[in-house]
């Protein structure tokens, strides 16, 4: 059922057919990827869970505004439990989460990780200690495969943000497509999927999404070294309807 997949145990034994999930989500194209092969892998994702910044009610780096990621939610057809955080107190709020997916009987959590592995052992070495297995179905593949993955099957999505020092403000906004794979494989040091930071997205639909969302006006801003894509303001689409 894992085979291909990066599968970190809980520490408690339980049957392999408890296949209920929550997936970690960031509104981007990592974490879409990861859920949609875990679905087609056969977990049943319950919940996306989702933390936003406490002081600006955003999902941190990405930028998405609180209310968009519920927008996704619902295109998805996945409840979202979406908590806010502080530099401070994450971990603490991390670690409350994961007691509360155990008492909705969710013990497994879908991560979108690639190759970061400091990230990647400090959420499993918390996840076990509360009894969570950790699922990583992109783990270890390379950038452009993934990528060309995303976009082959029809996800549609959006730079959100960018490091300013790499990318200049005419790559926010752009679609994740053909063309921006193989204009990123012009810049200098940056990787494929942006896992070191370099970039971010936003998910607008796909074969996961029973309702495409669709981008009506946004603005750009420069913020502490980083151009964000402000998207202002949005709709659904039933997908049978012109944009």
């Amino acid at each position: 059922m894992c085979q291909g997949f990066y599968f970190c145990p809980r520490k408690e034994k339980r049957e392999l057919s408890d296949l209920a999930a929550a997936c970690s989500w960031s509104s981007g194209k990592d974490s879409c990827l990861a859920l949609y092969r875990a679905i087609r892998s056969g977990f049943q994702i319950k919940y996306l869970v989702n933390f936003i910044s406490h002081e600006y009610q955003r999902v941190a780096f990405h930028g998405a505004p609180a209310e968009l990621v519920d927008f996704q939610s619902q295109a998805l057809g996945i409840p979202l439990l979406q908590r806010e955080t502080t530099k401070d107190n994450y971990e603490a709020v991390f670690r409350k989460t994961l007691t509360e997916l155990k008492k909705r009987n969710i013990h497994q959590l879908v991560r979108g990780d690639i190759f970061l592995l400091d990230l990647r052992d400090w959420v499993e070495n918390i996840c076990a200690s509360e009894g969570i297995g950790v699922i990583s179905p992109i783990w270890g593949n390379p950038g452009e495969d993934l990528l060309r993955e995303f976009v082959s099957l029809g996800f549609k999505a959006v730079l959100t943000s960018a490091q300013a020092e790499k990318l200049n403000e005419n790559w926010v906004g752009r679609a994740i497509d053909e063309k921006f794979i193989e204009d990123l494989k012009s810049v200098p040091n940056v990787d494929l999927c942006g896992e070191n930071g370099e970039f971010h997205t936003f998910v607008c639909d796909g074969p996961t999404f029973r309702k495409r969302i669709d981008i009506t006006k946004t603005g750009k801003v420069l913020i502490n070294g980083y151009w964000f894509l402000d998207i202002q303001e949005y709709k659904f689409n039933d997908k049978g309807e012109d944009k």
